[in-house]
């Protein structure tokens, strides 16, 4: 017995055809976005100076991404600069905290944040000789500080929690780590407020005259990585920014198991010595993902940068579409 099958008629054949030719202009469009992407040049900007930045240091420097980069001192606004402008081949990406994200988004709404690099574990160091036993004992004393940075925030943050604002204390604005040193010992101040090692060197400062306060639960500097809506629109650089995800991944699994590997890197970068590096490290974070509280933290922050900005506070809906899963979420299939 013979089965007979009635013939596909030209419209099918034609969407059938239509199909297929769809098919192949996708699979040619992503060969040729990967072969391109391999030629392209990731330009990364950070803060060289930070212990934050170690992930980068580690994919770049240890050879976990195969690709051309350069890494140069800097931050989000790198993206928006004449020179990224003018060189539109160039994959632009930086780091930066949050804080920098909230200021820098209200004139560059186009910001992207990708992926969270790292986190920065705060204290304020305060001196015991002072009077100072608890939080609220920080009511109308000396804090130093970089004022319009995380450090601010998080002081502004810790005050809350007993009930104290900026206005209860004296804010002395402090912008060099190395002048956390003296700080406590002879610039006449009771308490600092600032990321490692600057913290560090103020405890070590004082011995056993410091008293510390940690930010465990209050507030944590969240550092991520940074592009642009249009970077990510576009299908060679995508596929650049994708790859760096995948290699700050690895490169962050392999911190963590052997966090000495890296610290040379950090230390050559920061100019720090490797012993303040590895005495400072127990105060970061690198889990290698996007931080899943991030948009709450963004949501009350930003009525924080809104006092020194004088915009509007963003609300939930406009802060999210600043945050961009997508690298991040294929990187984390793909591994």
């Amino acid at each position: 017995m013979t089965t007979r099958y009635p013939k596909p008629s030209i419209k099918a054949l034609c969407a059938g055809f239509a199909v297929l030719v769809s098919l192949c202009m996708v699979l040619a469009a992503t060969a040729s976005a990967q072969a391109n992407a391999g030629k392209s040049q990731l330009q990364v900007y950070g803060n060289t100076s930070t212990i934050e930045l170690a992930p980068v240091l580690s994919a770049l420097g240890l050879g976990h991404y195969k690709g051309t980069a350069t890494l140069t001192n800097g931050g989000i606004p790198n993206l928006f600069a004449t020179s990224a402008i003018d060189a539109p081949a160039m994959v632009n990406v930086a780091t930066d905290a949050e804080t920098q994200a909230l200021r820098q988004s209200v004139t560059h709404p186009d910001l992207r944040i990708i992926f969270t690099v790292s986190d920065g574990l705060y204290r304020i160091i305060a001196r015991r000789s002072a009077g100072i036993k608890t939080l609220a004992d920080l009511q109308g004393k000396k804090i130093g500080t970089i004022p319009n940075t995380p450090s601010a925030y998080f002081l502004h943050k810790m005050l809350t929690t007993v009930g104290l604002s900026i206005d209860d204390v004296k804010v002395v604005a402090i912008g060099s780590l190395d002048k956390y040193k003296t700080a406590l010992t002879e610039q006449g101040l009771d308490a600092i407020s600032v990321w490692e090692p600057g913290a560090d060197y103020a405890a070590q400062s004082i011995g056993s005259d410091a008293i510390e306060f940690s930010g465990k639960g209050i507030y944590r500097e969240i550092f991520n990585l940074y592009t642009t809506a249009a970077a990510l629109a576009d299908p060679v650089k995508h596929a650049v920014i994708l790859d760096f995800v995948k290699s700050l991944m690895v490169a962050t699994k392999e911190l963590n198991s052997t966090p000495q590997v890296v610290w040379p890197l950090v230390a050559k970068s920061s100019g720090l010595p490797e012993a303040v590096v590895a005495h400072a490290w127990e105060h970061h974070g690198y889990e290698a993902g996007l931080a899943p509280d991030l948009l709450d933290v963004m949501v009350e922050e930003d009525k924080w940068v809104a006092r020194e900005t004088g915009h509007t506070p963003r609300t939930r809906e406009q802060l999210a579409q600043l945050i961009d899963a997508s690298v991040y979420l294929t990187a984390k299939i793909g591994r």
